[in-house]
């Protein structure tokens, strides 16, 4: 994740590109309204906007199922999606919310539970242990939030949003992957995502490397074909910007590592993602490429 000091000097130097130009273009203008309509939409929860989305969203896919109370008045089960295969299943374990005139917090803490007992005792064992894995890292993030939170209301360090949700973005017989999605802003805003993915074949946590064969090298054609997509999408829309050809070499991407984020989407193609100021400045959010199958053919499991 890029610093922050060094997000404010990226941020700095657009502006200081866009000013030289003397105005900005019709197609820029029309990205910095949908980017400030994006940020007004992270604080419609206090009209109910962002409960109203998520759960229209939920409704609309026949998905949304309200569960029994599990832990007091600060927590109820809901599912979001059962698993092809009912191995495991997503439930809001916790549900903290904060709502005054200068704080807003709405933190779900979205929990992974297996669905049922299996015959493969070892795939059961895997399953269970890596769900736990997983639900003790986001309750430490989602921990951290609320602390970091409740210690600027303490404080009253002045405005601030706090905003966590979660999405299940495969739901194949051969993975699971759920995304949570983070929000802060406090005068500007951030979005950072997690993803997290199980191979059901083995109950595992999936990491890049497990997709493709011993020895392939990956790195290169996923970042190659990044550095195309990157430039079609700039070429296509003068107002998307990526950290490509920058006249300051350092901030150019380069290359995707193995700690990079990724997931498989429903078509089986691997997804990299970026959070916001790691590839292109902040007010393009955070983004997606998805690689093509082609260019990975030969070296996929």
């Amino acid at each position: 994740m890029v610093e922050k000091n060094d997000l404010l000097e990226r941020e700095l130097h657009i502006l200081r590109k866009e000013y030289e130009k003397h105005q900005m273009t019709d197609a820029q203008v029309k990205q910095l309204h949908r980017t400030i309509k994006e940020a007004g939409k992270m604080k419609e929860k206090r009209t109910g906007g962002i409960r109203f989305a998520v759960a229209a969203a939920a409704v609309a896919a026949g998905l949304f199922v309200i569960l029994p109370n599990t832990s007091g008045t600060i927590a109820h089960a809901m599912e979001q999606i059962p698993i092809i295969g009912q191995l495991v299943k997503v439930v809001t374990f916790r549900d903290y919310e904060y709502e005054s005139d200068r704080n807003m917090a709405d933190i779900e803490v979205p929990e992974i539970k297996p669905e049922e007992q299996l015959a493969d005792s070892t795939l059961q064992e895997n399953i269970d242990r890596t769900t736990a894995e997983i639900n003790a890292e986001i309750q430490s993030i989602t921990d951290e939030l609320i602390a970091e939170f409740e210690k600027n209301l303490d404080e009253e360090m002045g405005y601030q949003d706090v905003v966590v949700k979660s999405e299940v973005l495969a739901t194949t017989p051969e993975y699971f992957t759920l995304k949570l999605i983070c929000y802060q802003g406090a005068g500007s805003g951030y979005q950072w995502n997690y993803f997290y993915t199980i191979d059901l074949n083995t109950g595992e946590r999936l990491q890049l490397k497990d997709i493709f064969e011993e020895g392939a090298d990956y790195i290169t054609p996923i970042s190659e074909n990044i550095k195309v997509q990157m430039q079609e999408r700039m070429d296509a829309d003068e107002s998307v910007y990526y950290w490509l050809n920058d006249e300051i070499e350092e901030w150019n991407f380069k290359a995707i590592t193995d700690e990079t984020s990724f997931y498989l989407n429903e078509r089986g193609n691997v997804v990299i993602g970026f959070n916001e100021g790691d590839v292109a400045p902040m007010y393009m959010g955070t983004v997606e490429f998805e690689i093509p199958a082609d260019v990975l053919d030969g070296i996929r499991k």
